[in-house]
């Protein structure tokens, strides 16, 4: 996939792969070493510290998220990004997606800074500092494994949860054998990715129910108009010399043909509706009813439409709370660690 159709496909990503891009050609450019940046050009340029962070510099949370520590961490995270990104964007919006992305930040920072913190009062750690996009990362491939696990597909391909396990696997072994890694980064967000997540797919299953029930119900209505006169005159023209039980079979057929309501009654309503709705994503409100409406010929199309809408409607809203909620219980838990910090601070 090319960047011009990345950006067209999922515009958000492009725009975090330039902006983790950007930044770090800044840093180069500006005598940071590409492949081992020290300290103090860390904190510079917005690395995650406890002392700071968690004192008075609360905006390293989400900056930490965009700085990559050497070239490989930066090529590692940008295919991650580009790999997960073209399709959990499309699949969850723009706007949700990038909301996703900045909460998975603050949550693997907060969970590194909060096992930073009690390795220091236990007299076990000591204060570091972490970078990167891999926390965000990994909130968007949890969100893929629940997406996967609820079989909603995008573009009408299902997400293959074995290949989404073995990512998310490679990159917590990977964490956890390799020293220096922020395994509770990764841990932190992955936990928030998927309590998103489970907002998403209790809507999707919500909205999914309430169309097949509606489906279900208008099936009995379904009429079409036949021209008998035209199908008489095709009967007539039937050859006389044919042997009477093909006649009879084309007939059949024909009168088959002729009552759609017991042709309609053949058909797995269900399975027509998944392959359909299936394919679309968790952002569109209305595009499944409006198809279904149209193609049902039934009264009081408007009123109908009002019924099914409602309830998806309402059900859509629950992402947006649970991201809500997440964003005031992390504004809570920072400031749970600034007031310990400040205490311990003033008994010194």
């Amino acid at each position: 996939m090319t960047i011009s159709q990345l950006f067209k496909t999922a515009p958000v990503s492009t725009l975090l792969l330039a902006s983790f891009i950007g930044l770090y050609i800044s840093q180069v450019l500006t005598g940071v070493d590409a492949n081992n940046p020290t300290t103090e050009q860390l904190l510079h340029w917005g690395a995650n510290a406890l002392p700071l962070t968690m004192v008075n510099e609360p905006w390293r949370l989400i900056s930490s998220g965009f700085l990559h520590i050497g070239l490989m961490h930066l090529l590692f995270n940008g295919f991650a990004m580009y790999f997960f990104g073209q399709v959990a964007e499309p699949m969850f919006g723009s706007v949700k997606f990038l909301a996703l992305f900045l909460l998975a930040v603050i949550g693997g920072n907060l969970l590194n800074n909060q096992m930073t913190w009690l390795g220091i009062l236990d007299g076990t750690g000591q204060p570091g500092l972490s970078a990167g996009a891999s926390g965000g990362i990994m909130g968007i491939g949890a969100a893929l494994l629940i997406a996967a696990l609820f079989k909603i597909s995008v573009n009408g391909m299902v997400l293959n949860l074995k290949s989404l396990v073995l990512v998310m696997g490679i990159n917590l072994v990977y964490g956890f054998a390799v020293p220096g890694i922020d395994n509770a980064g990764h841990i932190g967000g992955a936990i928030t990715g998927l309590l998103i997540a489970l907002g998403f797919a209790i809507a999707y299953r919500q909205r999914l129910i309430a169309i097949r029930s509606y489906t279900s119900s208008s099936a009995p209505y379904h009429t079409e108009y036949i021209d008998y006169q035209a199908d008489t005159n095709a009967e007539k023209a039937i050859d006389i010399n044919n042997d009477s039980n093909a006649a009879e079979n084309s007939i059949y057929n024909n009168t088959e043909a002729r009552n759609p309501v017991n042709s309609y009654n053949n058909i797995d309503i269900n399975a027509q509706f998944d392959s359909r709705y299936a394919t679309t994503d968790f952002d569109d409100n209305a595009n499944a009813p409006a198809e279904i409406i149209q193609n049902t010929s039934i009264k009081n199309n408007e009123s109908t439409a009002a019924t099914i809408k409602k309830p998806a409607s309402v059900w859509q809203l629950l992402p947006w709370l649970i991201m809500v909620l997440i964003a005031i219980s992390f504004t809570g838990w920072w400031l749970m660690i600034h007031n310990q910090i400040l205490q311990v601070l003033a008994v010194q």
